[in-house]
């Protein structure tokens, strides 16, 4: 027996693929070398762990099971979803101390492994409001998503989620204490970089119609050449992101640049002076939302532009980190970016190399730390 044997035994379960999903890495960093680390995901194992179970490309971690939906026949459309039947076939039940299961999805089966001591669970997002704005996902899914927190989140020993907004709905909704830990960016040892001339502004995400980034080029058609907009939009969906391509031609001050791998988006983003970050509120979860890029941004050192989202704007004003519109539309952005000032984003960039250790991942993440030791001391 090795003298990793004395430490509990920890499986991180996620229906993603772990080597680009910033939230899971972090709990792996956080939590290997203080457990025995299992993960099971899709794509290969991450750096540093015990044993990894890869889960079958073609699995999926979300239900096609229509008639199960329709009738509410949820045991069989949970057990029906294909990674979780994959998942099944390779984790043993009963062998793990811990299992820390990410997203909604993932619960059940991390309740059915019976780990020895418990089950953490980290929401990403308010599930049952994932794709609210699809009728027939409200209709049919979103009753499938209550049900699992109904029944399952009661039975977890701990819950976190990524905003104050969301923890007090899975409150206010299912009962359950919920935590948080932000979706905040590793801590990075730099330095503000000099304000430029014209002010260099990014935009840096996922292209998906629901985030409507139209708004940010229709906003951009009023702003003089003091300003220069660059896109770096995920080709999510690729009909949308040319799209935006099309409406951005002929507007002189606006690029589109390609993606770069995650590692090395803040050191991209601290070329420039300001990060957009706008997200209309149309859904429950935007309204709630507190994303990867507004804390790139900070460890940046760098200015940020956001709507009036209530997370973001408790941040923005505890910290003087940047500029909060007057509200989702497309002048009041507008309005935001014609007001920038050379001096105004030094002041930022000052906030943001100042608050850069405190909205650190490595300072957000204790509440995990905390929850699996919690669950470990059981042992005991």
């Amino acid at each position: 027996m090795g003298p990793m044997s004395s430490l509990p035994s920890l499986l991180i379960l996620t229906f993603s693929p772990i080597r680009s999903d910033p939230r899971v890495l972090k709990q792996v960093e956080l939590l290997k070398g203080k457990y025995q680390v299992s993960t099971c995901a899709y794509g290969s194992a991450p750096e540093g762990i015990d044993r990894h179970y890869p889960l079958p490309p073609h699995s999926r971690g979300w239900t096609s099971d229509r008639i199960g939906l329709i009738t509410r026949q949820y045991g069989r459309v949970y057990n029906g979803m294909t990674a979780v039947q994959e998942a099944r076939k390779i984790l043993p039940v009963g062998h793990f101390d811990i299992i820390l299961a990410n997203d909604l999805n993932a619960l059940p089966l991390a309740l059915d492994l019976k780990p020895r001591l418990g089950v953490h669970a980290d929401l990403h997002e308010y599930a049952p409001s994932e794709k609210e704005s699809d009728p027939k996902w409200r209709l049919f899914v979103a009753p499938f998503m209550r049900w699992i927190c109904r029944k399952q989140l009661p039975m977890a020993a701990s819950v976190t989620t990524v905003s104050q907004g969301i923890a007090d709905e899975y409150r206010r909704r299912f009962g359950v204490e919920v935590g948080v830990v932000t979706n905040a960016a590793p801590y990075v040892d730099t330095q503000p970089t000099p304000t430029s001339e014209p002010l260099k502004v990014i935009y840096s995400g996922a292209g998906q119609r629901y985030r409507r980034i139209e708004l940010i080029i229709e906003a951009m058609k009023g702003v003089g050449r003091q300003i220069q907009m660059d896109f770096v939009v995920m080709p999510n969906e690729p009909a949308y992101v040319d799209e935006l391509k099309q409406l951005a031609e002929g507007i002189p001050n606006v690029r589109f640049i390609d993606p770069v791998p995650y590692e090395e988006l803040v050191s991209l983003v601290h070329s420039y002076d300001v990060a957009m970050c706008f997200l209309p509120n149309s859904t429950f979860n935007l309204q709630n939302a507190l994303p990867n890029k507004f804390f790139e941004a900070v460890q940046a050192r760098i200015g940020v532009i956001t709507g009036p989202s209530p997370a973001m704007v408790d941040v923005v004003e505890e910290y003087g980190l940047g500029a909060v519109t007057e509200d989702f539309t497309a002048e009041s952005l507008r309005d935001s970016l014609n007001r920038l000032t050379e001096q105004n984003i030094s002041g930022w960039k000052l906030a943001a190399d100042k608050a850069a250790w405190a909205l650190s991942a490595e300072q957000q993440v204790a509440p995990w730390g905390a929850a699996i030791s919690d669950i470990a001391r059981q042992a005991g």
